[in-house]
């Protein structure tokens, strides 16, 4: 994994600590149990509750390993600094697909927090690269799958946000 720094929200970075606290203080405790229940119903080479639990272990190590690295690297980024009237790092737009006629809001925030279902997209996603800089009234044209598509700035926050539920 590289030493570059990794933008992130403070509530993003408060969500990654929770999943890895979570991960070490109950999701190990209760794999180790599985195991040795396994464990206990003999031969390991045929026994497949063995072998679940083992690849389960293996999976939380790895995701332990991933955010451990992506704590240390994390670079919050204080929004209420980024005050202004044009899209950056942190912003929330609503945006006006011009083909479609169709209104969508978006917040802008860091790789490791991007979740489309609670509208959290990438920075360096293509929609997010193409919003950056604009301000309400400017278009702004992506390259999707199905070709370019065009959105306006509706309206924008663009800065004080904080992505928590």
């Amino acid at each position: 994994m590289s030493g570059a720094r990794i933008p992130i929200t403070a509530s993003g970075l408060r969500r990654l600590k929770e999943e890895l606290r979570q991960l070490q203080t109950v999701e190990r405790v209760k794999i180790s149990r599985e195991i040795e229940v396994a464990r206990a119903h003999g031969d390991l080479r045929e026994n497949s509750e063995y072998h679940a639990a083992k690849e389960k272990q293996s999976h939380i190590e790895g995701r332990i390993l991933t955010l451990n690295d992506s704590i240390a690297r994390a670079e919050v980024i204080d929004v209420s600094r980024l005050a202004g009237d044009k899209v950056v790092f942190g912003a929330t737009v609503k945006l006006l697909d011009v083909e479609s006629d169709k209104e969508v809001t978006y917040t802008l925030v860091g790789e490791l927090e991007a979740d489309i279902k609670r509208r959290l997209i990438s920075v360096t996603s293509p929609l997010a690269r193409g919003l950056i800089g604009k301000v309400v009234g400017d278009l702004a044209t992506v390259q999707s799958p199905g070709g370019a598509r065009e959105y306006e700035v509706v309206e924008g926050l663009f800065a004080e946000f904080d992505t928590e539920e």
